[in-house]
């Protein structure tokens, strides 16, 4: 009999971990019944900085399980930042859900999970081992958008989510079902050899074709962006900035793993399609977020806009752009929470309020909230020099030297008229007529929020580690 070699679990100890402490917690919440939310927040909280920092300390490159899971600077440093994107969502949902009235002790558990999908799916080395973290991610996500099951928005959101999500599912499955057809292999390495050797053919491309639809559809970038607005609206605010943080950095941290692993020998044939996704989602999130009340809204179709600036970057398709997306996201996670941990605080006589007319006159009622907030504003139009503008002369910078005048030129107008919806919520601050005074924020959300606007303001003056550590991860993949 041939002899069967056991894996090594070690690189795999952070996914483990996260596995045995989600069905851990599980059962202390099924056993404690009436008060099994109680806590359930701060442990959900504590395993994921755990996992972080044992991340933190990881060196080196290993791979394990048959070649299907691997782990290296670059997916480190991109795990690291979904899990910090998940603690801030779990911060910032424990005050949100106490004033909800809301017991569930199930949907800390889910971002748990949701985590461990997105861990597996960043990890992956192989088209299966892709597919079981994405659909790990996916099924917990679809749950947590429509966590308030007595609000019709947030089942409607869930509903949407869900029919649109197993469409992108199935799109990318197929995609993966004909690589492996005219490859002859789901593994990274080996697909990367035959393609290497052989070249593209029409089947190949066709598959391609349909894994990239798949993933666009996680970082909702268009033409798979149509969920996004509406399950932003409709879902719990700190969901959607779970939505809008973790899932997308995820997504894109796999789609850079699949073009630069799998596919680097056809780059050309995958960096048109790159651009024309990119140029469509600036473009669209520039223009349909100008008629926008609703903030949540507004953020959707900012989002999508950010993540057409990101894949700017990701299109140059050299090491420089990488390190530019990387940087990017980590300031776009950044600028995303502090955001969100304001909108958080919009609360008035018990309720929370979504209208971007209720900012008016904030500078009048909370001067140091309405200068952070501004700071934010600014920083996600991308002004100097805050560190929005840092993260988009970095990728438009590798798409120039990369040959693409014409991406970088039309990423800069978008730009340009993106700004115009951020400088009109600071219009509202300072010049429109006071509105009604909101409630005090809570410590949790003024520390995420006061931390995220004091980075957007300093990061120039000394932006070296965070330059340094996404080098080091881009270099890990080339």
């Amino acid at each position: 009999m041939p002899e069967t070699t056991i894996p090594s679990f070690w690189p795999a100890l952070p996914e483990l971990l996260l596995a045995l402490g989600a069905m851990a917690l599980l059962m202390l919440g099924a056993f404690r019944k009436s008060d099994a939310g109680r806590g359930m927040f701060g442990l959900s909280i504590g395993l994921l900085i755990f996992v972080g920092v044992f991340l933190l300390f990881g060196t080196g490159k290993e791979v394990t399980f048959g070649g299907a899971f691997a782990v290296d600077p670059f997916i480190r440093f991109m795990k690291l930042l979904s899990i910090i994107g998940a603690v801030g969502a779990l911060v910032m949902s424990v005050q949100f859900f106490k004033n909800e009235n809301f017991e569930g002790f199930e949907y800390p558990i889910l971002i748990v999970l949701a985590i461990l999908g997105m861990l597996m799916m960043i990890s992956a080395n192989g088209l299966i081992a892709l597919y079981l973290g994405l659909e790990l991610q996916s099924l917990s996500l679809y749950v947590i958008a429509a966590i308030r099951r007595d609000k019709e928005r947030s089942v409607e959101a869930g509903l949407k989510y869900f029919i649109l999500g197993a469409l992108s599912s199935g799109l990318l499955l197929y995609g993966s079902s004909l690589i492996y057809g005219f490859t002859g292999s789901t593994l990274f390495v080996d697909i990367a050899a035959v393609v290497g050797k052989e070249g593209s053919s029409l089947g190949l491309l066709f598959g391609l074709a349909f894994l990239l639809a798949g993933i666009s559809f996680k970082i909702s970038a268009v033409p798979f962006h149509m969920w996004t607005p509406d399950v932003y609206e409709g879902a719990p605010t700190p969901v959607t900035a779970f939505f809008a943080a973790a899932p997308k950095i995820a997504a894109m941290a796999l789609l850079i793993r699949i073009l630069y692993t799998a596919f680097p020998a056809i780059s050309q044939d995958w960096q048109q399609v790159l651009v024309f996704i990119s140029i469509a989602s600036m473009v669209l999130g520039a223009f349909a977020a100008i008629g926008q009340r609703n903030i949540k809204r507004l953020m959707a179709y900012s989002s999508i806009g950010h993540m057409g600036f990101a894949l700017v970057g990701l299109a140059a398709a050299n090491e420089q752009g990488v390190r530019g997306v990387i940087v990017y996201l980590l300031i776009y996670l950044v600028m995303t929470l502090g955001t969100f941990a304001f909108i958080l605080s919009m609360r008035r006589d018990g309720a929370m309020v979504e209208n971007i007319d209720d900012l008016a006159g904030l500078s009048k009622t909370r001067p140091m909230q309405a200068l952070a907030l501004s700071l934010l504003m600014f920083s996600l139009a991308g002004i100097p020099p805050m560190a929005g503008f840092i993260a988009k002369f970095y990728v438009f910078l590798a798409a120039v030297k990369a040959g693409l005048f014409l991406l970088a030129v039309i990423g800069v107008l978008a730009s340009v008229v993106g700004a115009f919806y951020y400088l009109r919520i600071v219009k509202i601050i300072y010049f429109d007529k006071p509105a009604e005074d909101f409630e005090p924020m809570p410590r949790e959300l003024a520390t995420i929020f006061g931390a995220a606007g004091l980075f957007v303001l300093v990061f120039f003056v000394y932006p070296a580690p965070v330059l340094k550590a996404a080098q080091n991860a881009a270099a890990a993949l080339f």
